[in-house]
């Protein structure tokens, strides 16, 4: 097993959010918080799959090769790790992404596999998988469409939106190639950061999401749910 399943994932995003902590003005730091309490008051987490229940088919397109990829033919391979993620822009969904890179090797000996979803474009989760030299499929969740089915899509708010403005993350143009005079409410649509673990019946074994973005699951509690 590798080295870095003893390395806590969430111990490396705490140190992101130190440093951020460190080097960010309190009063912008404070919209950014504010949002993050009141995604978690709408209850989303509520509303997420939960173990047991029958995970959405899907087909959606493949950064590396272009074609569509459905998830029925995936999970004629194996289990299946379905990782959703904000985009590139985000240091949170790039340290998890590069994790479960350096466990890749592992997972594929289960006979598990894992893809990562996110509604950016096709051509920026390319840019993504070139960037950060992910072995895995990167597939494009325009509007977070698929997102939804499964419980974690929300609508970035007003606030929210100006913030990042204000910052230079342009979601809409990650999301859909617009700029922010053209964007659509669909662009300003993100998921949950969140891992499920599909079973080859379909069944939904290991549901984790989180309305707090600094927050993601274990990859040592993903390898249980696959009994490795």
């Amino acid at each position: 097993m590798a080295a870095s399943l003893n390395i806590s994932l969430q111990d490396q995003l705490d140190r992101i959010t130190q440093n951020t902590r460190a080097l960010v003005q309190p009063e912008r730091l404070a919209i950014s918080e504010k949002a993050t309490e009141n995604l978690f008051n709408t209850c989303i987490e509520d509303l997420i799959l939960k173990a047991g229940a029958q995970a959405p088919a899907f087909t959606l397109e493949d950064a590396l090769t272009r074609k569509p990829v459905n998830s029925v033919d995936l999970l004629a391979l194996g289990p299946l790790v379905v990782n959703f993620f904000r985009g590139r822009w985000d240091p949170y969904c790039v340290t998890e992404l590069e994790a479960w890179r350096d466990l890749h090797s592992d997972l594929r000996k289960s006979g598990a596999l894992f893809i990562a979803i996110s509604p950016q474009t096709t051509r920026q989760n390319s840019f993504t998988l070139e960037q950060h030299g992910l072995p895995y499929p990167l597939l494009s969740d325009p509007g977070a469409a698929l997102a939804e089915q499964f419980g974690i899509a929300h609508t970035i708010p007003r606030d929210l939106r100006r913030y990042y403005q204000s910052i230079l993350i342009n979601v809409p143009f990650n999301n859909a190639g617009l700029s922010y005079h053209n964007a659509t409410e669909a662009s300003w649509r993100l998921p949950l950061p969140a891992v499920f673990v599909i079973d080859s019946n379909n069944t939904i074994v290991f549901s984790e999401a989180h309305a707090d973005f600094r927050v993601r699951p274990e990859p040592v509690d993903i390898f249980a749910a696959l009994e490795i």
